[in-house]
């Protein structure tokens, strides 16, 4: 039996991407797996059973943590996310930064681990190099998801968008570079655009996700008379993100082409993205880039940071990648994807034909790990 862990899911308020993860995973699990909190849910775990988490603790926040590591009869294992609040404290929620290192740590005590890219596999490897440890677990990739809810339900949210899953692809079909050669991509297509053309940017609104930087570049295209709108759709990061916020709201009067959402519900959501031209992500660090994926299985292409992980999800094609922070590229970048019909047709074509992950696919792979006889 899988008992997924849930501890913090009634806690969750936001739509994160590891909340997303947590959620999903769950959902798509289905009877295969029972919803636990710990430590005293993962206690009454058996031998024969395995406890999965995509949450992220500490012995402060759970105590008995370490207690039940000590004395556990049942298998661990754990997805992991990144080890960004390591990389960059300075810009990360102060609790995130406390909680890491031990959470990484703590890691290691777990039978298996699936990070969810190769870059961040690497991180967590680096850091147990870094500490020592000698004895670890086998740390493999997950490929997440693309596919997402509809509003109103879950099922094919491409329907409500007037596109029909029946219908064959056309363009140039590539795979994604981590999952099978050959196999056949999910029928997808490209609602049709608006006659304004529109730039969408999707996170958390602070410094890690370099809206300033996507900001200044739009500015300047815009004082040089290219005609395009921006909406940025995010919740504030409260420590971090005031000061982007305030300039959002100062340059919506003086730049009529922006919008700035704090929230935006499942309906205007789909709106956004089928009217965008593209999807951008300036980010400086990411574990995997939920969104970049999530706007490729719409159809829209993306525009993203030469990130590690954005660079794996990226290379079955629909992206354009720019150098991270370079901000002359990235005002090139952004006027190419406006203004270059052929470029964007590729990119739509590619986005729409290509390999993309399910949760079904994720879940079935942990689901057949962990009832593997000896994993």
């Amino acid at each position: 039996m899988i008992r997924f862990d849930v501890t913090q899911a009634a806690t969750w308020r936001h739509r994160s991407g590891l909340m997303r993860v947590s959620t999903r995973l769950r959902d798509e699990l289905g009877g295969a797996a029972t919803s636990v909190s710990g430590p005293e849910g993962w206690t009454a775990a058996g031998a024969d059973d395995w406890v999965l988490t995509a949450e992220l603790f500490s012995e402060a926040e759970r105590p008995g943590l370490q207690a039940f590591l000590d004395h556990r009869r049942c298998r661990l294992a754990a997805i992991f996310h990144d080890a960004i609040p390591l990389k960059l404290p300075h810009i990360t929620w102060p609790a995130s930064v406390a909680r890491h290192p031990e959470y990484m740590k703590l890691l290691a005590r777990f039978d298996r681990i699936w990070a969810v890219s190769a870059a961040s596999r690497d991180e967590l490897l680096g850091f147990w190099s870094w500490q020592g440890i000698e004895v670890k677990p086998r740390v493999d990739v997950l490929n997440l998801g693309a596919d997402f809810e509809a509003a109103g339900g879950r099922g094919d949210p491409l329907r409500s968008l007037g596109c029909s899953p029946d219908r064959p692809l056309s363009g140039t079909r590539q795979a994604h570079p981590s999952l099978p050669l050959g196999a056949t991509p999910s029928p997808r297509c490209r609602a049709p655009l608006s006659a304004h053309l529109r730039l969408l940017c999707v996170g958390i609104i602070e410094p890690r996700k370099n809206q300033e930087l996507l900001l200044d570049v739009c500015e300047e295209l815009w004082a040089d008379g290219l005609g395009f709108g921006l909406d940025v759709v995010g919740r504030l990061n409260p420590h971090f993100g005031k000061a982007t916020v305030a300039r959002m709201k100062r340059m919506e009067t003086r730049w009529p082409g922006l919008k700035y959402h704090a929230e935006a519900a499942d309906e205007t959501m789909a709106g956004l993205y089928a009217g965008a031209r593209a999807a951008v992500f300036p980010t400086i660090a990411e574990g995997c880039g939920l969104p970049l994926l999530e706007s490729l299985w719409r159809g829209v292409p993306c525009v993203g940071s030469e990130v590690p992980s954005l660079v794996e999800n990226a290379a079955g094609g629909g992206c354009l990648m720019v150098a991270t922070n370079h901000r002359a590229a990235w005002k090139t970048a952004l006027r190419t994807i406006l203004t270059d019909d052929a470029l964007h047709a590729r990119l739509v074509a590619e986005a729409t034909s290509r390999r993309l992950p399910t949760w079904a696919e994720a879940a079935a792979t942990l689901r057949e790990a962990l009832s593997r006889p000896g994993s």
